[in-house]
């Protein structure tokens, strides 16, 4: 229980809806304001400011539609519609035209706020512009909560990318086969010490994306044992495609050899090699924040996923513990003992069937079983209604309950 509070104090929660009940407040208080001090302007003013505010947009998207239509209608858009693609992807669709109409609606049956009508044009239509000028400029462009928000909401995030590959082109393919694989490797060998807990694939997922090819490199405790039989299938034209997975050997405090299929998560790799790349733009922060998520990301494929449930297990590397050179082997027996905790047995239907049956067949006499008598024979004849004779006696004898006082008849 322990690691999984430890995991969940470090992977990053969906961002929620704190934002948005943050401006709904200042709304309220901000109106409340305006309402108080001057009651007759209020309609005015708020469509004056939702006018400015929408009709600045509206401006950056003809700008942005000025690029999209002479160098990228064809390219990106492959001929598709004005009406139907371009425009909503500059930012024109039809929420803001309606909103800007509504607020030009508004001002004009609330009367201009300012004292002269010049005024509150100019100030209008230099607002929108300069509210164009810097956002093609950067300076009112997105903050990074922003844009991480928005790539984690429509999944462009690269670890949802890695994710989705590392379950469709690899969990989803070997993770039901795990059970088998792991059966026939116990039969070729009787010395193995594969226990109920650990035949789930044990996935490694450090926090620095840094990947040892061999476990044994980074804990003298673990040794490699051997390999389960290879999966072979046919995959993008390669016919029987390997897939394999090693056993590994871990000693505990008392030198116990424990047995277990772990790996690493291979597109780390990827992540810390982009890393690595200058080109790629990639550094160490970003590197651990899309380590997390695709923690995060993987996580939630697999517990809805039929095909891979109860066959796997995602262990979480903090890389705080690297002074300790028996780190990993701890980590992967805390989880093992967890698992045989969670482990539990279920008796066949076979046996249970044949308890069953002997059950029935008991003879009148036989003893009670575990304290208590069992039908000893199915019944054999219809069932009658018996009545009896007797006067119905209480189910207990009557207790004196009176209280007797002294001095008291």
């Amino acid at each position: 229980m322990q690691c999984h509070q430890d995991q969940e104090a470090l992977i990053p929660r969906p961002r929620g809806a704190l934002p948005k009940a943050c401006a709904a407040a200042l709304f309220a208080v901000t109106m409340g304001v305006v309402l108080f001090l001057s009651p007759e302007r209020l309609f005015g003013w708020v469509g004056m400011v939702i006018l400015t505010l929408t009709l600045g947009p509206l401006l950056h998207g003809v700008c942005l539609l000025a690029e999209e239509m002479l160098y990228h209608s064809n390219t990106r858009y492959r001929g598709r519609g004005l009406l139907s693609h371009v425009l909503p992807a500059c930012g024109l669709g039809g929420k803001t035209l309606l909103a800007a109409a509504m607020a030009g609606l508004l001002l004009y049956l609330a009367g201009h706020p300012l004292p002269h009508e010049g005024q509150c044009w100019k100030l209008l239509f230099l607002t929108s512009v300069l509210y164009a000028l810097l956002k093609s400029l950067g300076v009112l462009g997105p903050s990074e909560v922003e844009v991480s928000d928005i790539c984690e909401g429509r999944k462009m995030n690269v670890a949802h990318g890695l994710a989705w590959s590392f379950y469709l082109g690899y969990l989803r393919l070997v993770l039901p086969r795990l059970e088998e694989s792991i059966a026939a490797f116990s039969a070729t060998h009787q010395a193995s010490k594969l226990g109920r807990g650990s035949r789930k694939l044990l996935i490694l997922v450090p926090l620095n994306a840094n990947i040892s090819h061999k476990l044994e490199d980074e804990d003298d405790r673990i040794s490699f044992f051997d390999n389960l039989p290879n999966n072979e299938i046919d995959r993008a034209g390669v016919r029987g495609r390997v897939y394999k997975h090693s056993v590994y050997r871990v000693l505990d405090e008392q030198k116990k050899a424990h047995e277990c299929v772990v790996e690493y998560a291979t597109p780390l790799l990827t992540l810390y090699s982009m890393s690595q790349e200058t080109s790629a733009g990639f550094g160490e922060p970003e590197r651990r924040q899309q380590v997390l998520l695709f923690y995060r990301t993987l996580q939630d494929i697999l517990e809805h996923s039929l095909e891979c449930r109860n066959r796997y297990r995602l262990i979480l590397l903090n890389d705080e513990h690297e002074d300790d050179p028996n780190f990993l082997s701890k980590a992967l027996l805390r989880h093992l003992q967890q698992q045989e905790k969670e482990e539990f047995f279920l008796p066949p239907q076979q046996e249970m069937g044949q308890q069953f049956d002997s059950s029935l067949s008991a003879p009148p006499s036989a003893p009670p079983m575990n304290g208590e008598w069992h039908n000893p024979e199915p019944m054999s004849r219809e069932p009658t209604l018996m009545f009896s004779l007797e006067r119905p006696q209480p189910l207990r004898e009557p207790v004196e309950n009176t209280d007797i006082y002294p001095g008291r008849i």
